[in-house]
């Protein structure tokens, strides 16, 4: 192995370097059809997310869930202690009966008064007294019965129950503190709950990418005529893989005059529950339709000052460069947009060895096409 180390490094005359020919890997460009994409980094949103907080005051008594498990609209969360308000409510309803057998008294003195007047038995001043106590009673009775329908809403909301599906976060108040109702700011916050699926995913965009988006997509729904917009791919950004297929529903009406970018919104499915919201991740949109390209491995490009070069292998074996102009990547390999032919053998190994105008020895060498997206 060191002798044969010693041959390949050992100095040659300058016949034998005059002779020696460059070896190089060649290969003509690959060829497929790809979409052009721009990427961005947002971050994970619930697309619903409520705060449970106290509608009546008094002291927690019972906690039904686990902290952060899955709920449903409905579900028992917290027990406020019912006890006064159940005496509220039976009290509420002794009213009413009390308020019910006045009605009928007056109802019977009304009916008494009204035949004894039609025989001028007693004065009109005795009818309207009655007929006056009557509406009074009527009037205790609607209280009475709108009292119950309050008592029997404080027992209600004595026992606190999910207001929607989704995951619940931690407790924030524990059993035996006393809690404050109401509908303003000051009622006790006792958790929260959101959504998992679907999610949104929020990122800022430039009103050039949007424009040409919208381009795309009009494109794309005047080629399928399917009437879908194209489609927004997401993933987490512990994920190198597109696995989140989405659809982009909400743009900012304005744009940003700070930045000029516009916050837009996607939505994407998580029936798993695997994301969580204010996770950041990475989103992608087409920024081409679906269209032919050539691809080289990104290593065969050259810079030369401002321009980028590929080094192609002429007939006669003759190095030629070529000015190209590039696109986006496709996995290992880059998209070039012009400069090169299908046909031409571009050099992808080697280029090392080689300068423009050189003879060289081309071997056939192959680009592994990128994966289908």
């Amino acid at each position: 192995m060191l002798a044969a180390a010693s041959l390949a490094f050992a100095p040659r005359s300058a016949s034998a370097q005059g002779a020696a020919v460059p070896v190089v890997t060649v290969s003509k460009p690959v060829s497929r059809e790809i979409v052009e994409w721009n990427e961005y980094t947002g971050q994970f949103a619930a697309t619903e997310s409520v705060e449970v907080r106290a509608r009546v005051s008094g002291y927690l008594t019972e906690i039904h869930f686990q902290d952060g498990q899955f709920v449903k609209k409905g579900d028992l969360l917290f027990v406020i202690d019912p006890r006064p308000f159940q005496i509220a409510l039976d009290s509420a309803k002794a009213q009413v009966a009390e308020a019910t057998a006045k009605l009928n008294l007056a109802n019977q003195q009304l009916v008494r008064a009204e035949n004894l007047r039609k025989g001028d038995v007693v004065s009109a001043s005795t009818y309207d007294e009655r007929f006056q106590d009557q509406q009074a009673a009527t009037a205790e009775l609607a209280a009475a019965r709108a009292a119950v329908a309050s008592a029997e809403l404080d027992l209600e909301f004595a026992h606190v129950t999910a207001p929607m599906d989704g995951h619940v976060s931690r407790h924030l108040v524990s059993i035996g503190n006393l809690v404050f109702g109401g509908t303003n700011g000051t009622a006790t916050l006792l958790t929260t709950i959101v959504t998992t699926d679907p999610i949104y995913f929020y990122f800022d965009i430039s009103e050039a990418d949007l424009l040409n988006f919208q381009r795309v997509a009009a494109a794309e729904h005047k080629r399928a005529g399917d009437g879908e917009p194209p489609p927004i791919e997401a993933h987490r950004l512990n994920e190198t893989n597109w696995t989140l297929k989405g659809q982009l529903n909400f743009v900012e009406n304005e744009v940003d005059r700070g930045s000029g970018t516009l916050r837009v919104r996607a939505i994407f499915p998580n029936p798993s529950a695997t994301i969580v919201a204010g996770e950041f991740g990475r989103v992608r949109i087409p920024a081409s339709p679906p269209h032919p390209a050539l691809l080289v491995p990104d290593s065969a490009v050259l810079s030369d000052q401002s321009r980028k070069l590929v080094m192609v292998v002429r007939d006669d074996g003759s190095v030629e460069p070529h000015v190209v102009e590039l696109g986006p990547l496709e996995g290992s390999l880059r998209v070039i947009r012009s400069g090169i032919t299908p046909g031409d053998r571009v050099v992808i190994n080697g280029l090392m060895r080689i300068r423009p105008g050189v003879k060289v020895a081309a071997q056939d060498g192959a680009i592994e096409p990128p994966p289908q997206q």
